[in-house]
């Protein structure tokens, strides 16, 4: 067992409160991790929901973590303690989409990601009282100095990379490049319109731009989120959708506004493909006519096998084509309340926690 400081959720209307917390030891299959860094990413706000929040609370949040392994269970196999490592999404690794190279579609996705526990519903954490506290948020739950986490997992790193910054490529960045390089699988002179500049989206203009798009096409509220798309390769940007956006091959919606999805069919040429990966509550109202020859799609974790995509990701890093860390602001863990209100603001892009 492991006593640990973490940032807990004790109420959806509450600010978080820095806990002692005691974890399990890893079962055979895990391994605990000291975590350098942690994205804030805004699913990390599902819980602000007053009914989530009911049901999840007490929760240790965080599903971009980053970190040095410590400990590891009896059944784990490459990796070792002091590896540095990545962790991503959960998946069970047995189910048939798991068996086919897409664990972003588990058959177990919401009860290993969203639930805040295991599948079966236990967790492996309790507070200074003894009660439980869910900690596998995305099976990492890790706002917080220590995190246990599947081997699946985790994905081990060159230990000479910038470890605390590499957190968002595990959900956040993944989600948007992975959405353009496996989703679309956009090809050289293609368009496609990036509908919010957040993370997710300014993660697609980089991947887009990677993949020699003809036409990168960014919307957005903020005009220095714009700024900030043209300067990592969108070649027009806009607050609204006009007239000139039109017949698009792909668009991309990261908002989950309902008007927004609705744009984001209708820029698209006769036979284009919308994916759309935002989280929230927007509903998709469409008339059959509007999807003659159009496919329209909702993914996961931009359709990625972690240990495929991530090391990619960084080597496209390396070689200045991919340069996320431009996106960053760090924190100490202990200021996260200012790192949630800058990221719902819009004063950040993605902040990043630091233990």
């Amino acid at each position: 067992m492991t006593t640990t400081r973490a940032m807990v959720l004790r109420g959806f209307d509450r600010g978080f409160s820095l806990e002692d917390i005691t974890l399990d030891g890893p079962r055979p299959d895990e391994v605990l991790v000291e975590i350098a860094g942690a994205g804030m990413c805004h699913t990390d706000m599902l819980p602000r929901d007053p009914e989530m929040g009911a049901a999840l609370a007490p929760i240790v949040l965080g599903h971009e973590g980053s970190g040095v392994v410590t400990e590891v269970g009896t059944a784990v196999t490459g990796i070792r303690p002091g590896d540095h490592v990545l962790l991503s999404f959960a998946s069970c690794g047995a189910c048939r989409e798991c068996l086919q190279g897409g664990p972003a579609y588990c058959e177990e996705f919401e009860l290993r990601n969203v639930s805040g526990g295991y599948a079966d519903g236990s967790t492996s954490a309790v507070d200074a009282e003894g009660r439980p506290v869910r900690n596998r948020w995305f099976g990492q739950s890790s706002f917080a100095r220590h995190a246990v986490v599947a081997q699946r997992d985790v994905v081990v790193v060159d230990p000479d990379l910038p470890l605390a910054l590499l957190g968002p490529l595990g959900c956040g960045l993944q989600t948007g490049a992975g959405s353009v390089l496996n989703e679309m699988r956009l090809a050289p002179g293609q368009s496609i319109a990036v509908f919010g500049a957040g993370p997710v989206g300014l993660a697609a203009v980089m991947a887009a731009k990677l993949a020699g798009a003809s036409d990168i096409v960014v919307v957005d509220l903020l005009q220095s989120r714009l700024e900030m798309a043209t300067e990592l390769g969108a070649t027009r940007t806009c607050q609204a959708v006009t007239d000139e956006v039109r017949g698009m091959d792909f668009s991309l919606e990261t908002t989950a506004v309902e008007k927004v999805i609705g744009d984001a069919i209708a820029v698209l040429g006769r036979r284009g493909k919308a994916v759309l990966v935002g989280v929230g509550a927007g509903m998709l109202t469409v008339h059959p006519s509007q999807l003659a020859g159009r496919t329209v799609t909702y993914t996961l974790e931009g359709g990625s096998v972690p240990k495929v995509l991530l090391p990619r990701l960084i080597e496209f890093w390396r070689d200045g084509r991919f340069p996320f860390d431009r996106l960053i602001r760090t924190y100490p863990l202990d200021d996260i309340d200012a790192a949630e209100r800058d990221s719902l603001s819009g004063a950040t892009i993605k902040p990043v926690l630091l233990p």
